[in-house]
């Protein structure tokens, strides 16, 4: 399947640029997984740029369509790279680590076939939201751990790391919409994570390493009033403790009405011009630092 069109973007984004959207197959680590590949770049350019985006739905749940409004919008306000959305294999037909294997699996396929992303094999970044987020950190110590794909930056959002469910903001919840993300967040992991010896591996949960050098530059996306919010950020102060360049934002209060209301909030404009920011320095080689009011335990 291919579309051509301009998706509306949000208050205060740039003007959209045409968008590309098509449906392929990539290569997991048991087989073929659904893809969704977004391009607003011109016709016929190879980018230099690719984010290899992992949707959320707490390891159980989620396809690509999940993400799939979302996507369309840092497309077009980032031209200059090519999304590529990627299914992996859910908790429910195989528990962990069946999806950080696929999702390893995804990159070294992408870099292999960048020709048919229209990639030039420059830089790879790798995102996503919530459980994705979750992998795509993991990713990252894998890529590191096994030599490759190498990797240019990460981009997690409002992230899944700690199966302890042991935060400040994940046991802190007076309204009822938030405890319905923590019971989800429980019953996930119980999917995902059936043997609890694993709940301590690194592959799992990337908070519990404690080997976080050499890694890329991160953009860690948290929600004021999120239950994972203090995992984000405590993930972030390790990241910066480890040397690796780290911005942490904390995005402002957006009332979840469900558990997969993450994706509506990451539509918000905020984010969006966070990721471009990043992306943007990037791009131009330049230290991406964490600033003063987006620190990992940002205020309220």
């Amino acid at each position: 399947m291919s579309t051509e069109m301009n998706a509306d973007l949000e208050p205060g984004m740039a003007a959209a640029q045409p968008l590309k959207v098509r449906d392929i197959e990539v290569q997991g680590a048991a087989g073929a997984l659904a893809a969704r590949v977004y391009a607003a770049g011109m016709a016929g350019v190879k980018q230099d740029n690719v984010i290899v985006f992992f949707h959320g739905g707490g390891f159980v749940a989620g396809d690509l369509d999940e993400t799939d409004e979302f996507l369309r919008h840092l497309a077009q306000c980032n031209p200059e790279h090519i999304v590529l959305a990627t299914n992996y294999t859910l908790a429910t037909v195989s528990p962990f680590p069946a999806a950080v294997e696929d999702a390893h699996a995804v990159l070294l396929w992408a870099k292999k076939y960048k020709t048919r992303l229209g990639w030039s094999g420059k830089q790879m970044i790798v995102a996503g939201i919530e459980a994705g987020a979750n992998l795509a950190a993991v990713c990252t110590l894998m890529t590191r751990d096994r030599g490759g794909p190498t990797l240019d930056g990460q981009i997690l959002i409002m992230p899944m790391l700690d199966p302890g469910l042991t935060t400040g903001s994940m046991r802190a919840m007076p309204a009822p919409d938030q405890a319905e993300v923590a019971d989800a967040c429980a019953a996930a992991y119980r999917g995902y994570l059936p043997n609890a010896a694993d709940r301590s591996h690194p592959y799992a949960s990337p908070l519990q390493s404690s080997r976080l050098k050499n890694l890329p530059p991160a953009l860690i996306l948290s929600a004021e009033d999120d239950p994972l919010r203090d995992e984000a950020e405590q993930y972030g102060a390790k990241l910066i403790n480890a040397g690796v360049n780290t911005t942490v934002h904390r995005l402002p209060p957006a009332p979840l009405q469900e558990p997969g209301a993450r994706n509506e909030c990451a539509c918000r404009a905020n984010a969006l011009g966070a990721i471009a920011v990043f992306l943007g320095g990037l791009q131009q080689k330049n230290t991406v630092g964490l600033s003063p009011e987006t620190g990992a335990t940002s205020p309220s």
